[in-house]
């Protein structure tokens, strides 16, 4: 998923967690963090599975419009 997300939002080596696992099933959905080099975060609004053929998941992702700036 991280190097989906680093084609998506221009983040060379993105730093991504989610709050579980997502789950090989069509149609499960999760969200995500990227947290930037720089300390910013970018939300990933949607991690969305689209197919499921034996051990090959293919996903969509939808990364937020805005990032947030890295903390003080």
């Amino acid at each position: 998923m991280a190097e989906k997300l680093a084609s998506t939002t221009n983040q060379p080596k993105p730093d991504v967690t989610c709050p579980e696992g997502l789950a090989g099933k069509t149609g499960t959905t999760t969200r995500c963090t990227l947290t930037a080099d720089d300390g910013s975060t970018l939300g990933v609004s949607s991690v969305n599975v689209t197919s499921v053929e034996g051990d090959r998941i293919d996903f969509d992702i939808k990364a937020d419009e805005t990032a947030s700036p890295a903390p003080d």
